[in-house]
């Protein structure tokens, strides 16, 4: 058994966040602006998936993951409001979220779906978040320069994606998803969630100024393939949802366990929920 905590960021986010805040560099900055911009509407959609979920299990497994299903619905809570205040700032700069509309009109075609399949988009993308953060907390350095508020916010997030990446993965199989069905949905994802970063950074980039200038695209090939690069680093784990035999507790949480616990100036507890482990 481990505890899900809920946390109270301690960081300003109504004061000004610099154009190019990740370390002056015009690519990083648009790539995270782009994913922070998917964050309010997918945090929302989790939320609902983990809530309606619980409610068709059985009144024994209800009992059973009640506590952990709450305090996964507290942190992406904490994660949506935190992003949403973020997104304020960064849209001052011209930014235009094209991503969340189109996610709520996607979102839309769900309607009627058991929420065995909104728990299959969610684990997807929780998989998805999971690797991403813990190769985020393994290069921490790649944030010098940027901004001490805005550091902190990236990684507290990434520590608290690795607490909860089993939560709807485990209500999924609660409530009988197959492993076949998973990895079709994981699948539609991938190239669902892929499509929308890269449009939406490239959105970014061209209302930046910055789309086609060479020093973008060299930084946009280090960052994603170079020797530390994100999808050179990530493929492995990321496939590894599409093993029959793969739960997330197969990713390593270590990280995410010592950044939470060395950085507790960082945050104030709200809440602890005990998680139960499949």
């Amino acid at each position: 058994m481990t505890d899900l905590v809920v946390r109270r960021l301690l960081i300003d986010l109504d004061s000004p966040v610099a154009r190019h805040w990740f370390g002056g560099d015009a690519f990083r900055t648009a790539l995270f602006n782009a994913l922070s911009m998917s964050f309010p509407v997918g945090e929302q959609f989790f939320i609902d998936s983990v809530r309606t979920g619980l409610k068709t299990l059985s009144a024994a497994d209800q009992e059973k993951y009640r506590v952990e299903a709450q305090g996964f619905i507290g942190q992406e809570a904490t994660h949506r409001r935190i992003h949403g205040l973020f997104n304020v700032q960064i849209e001052k700069h011209g930014l235009v979220n094209d991503w969340e509309p189109r996610a709520r009109e996607r979102l839309k075609l769900l309607n009627g779906f058991h929420p065995r399949h909104w728990l299959a988009i969610t684990a997807a993308t929780e998989h998805f978040t999971a690797v991403f953060a813990d190769w985020i907390l393994s290069n921490p350095d790649l944030f010098d320069g940027s901004e001490t508020r805005l550091t902190t916010m990236w990684l507290w997030h990434s520590a608290e994606e690795a607490e909860h990446k089993s939560t709807a993965f485990d209500l999924y199989r609660a409530l009988g998803g197959t492993d076949e069905s998973r990895i079709k949905w994981f699948k539609r994802i991938t190239f669902i969630f892929l499509s929308d970063l890269l449009r939406q950074t490239v959105n970014n980039l061209y209302r930046d100024g910055t789309l086609w200038k060479w020093r973008t695209w060299k930084s946009a090939a280090s960052f994603l393939f170079g020797e530390r690069g994100m999808i050179r680093l990530t493929y492995k784990p990321w496939r590894a949802y599409k093993q029959p035999d793969f739960h997330p507790n197969q990713l390593a949480s270590e990280l995410s366990r010592d950044w939470l616990q060395s950085h507790t100036e960082a945050y104030s507890i709200v809440g602890t929920q005990t998680s139960v482990a499949a």
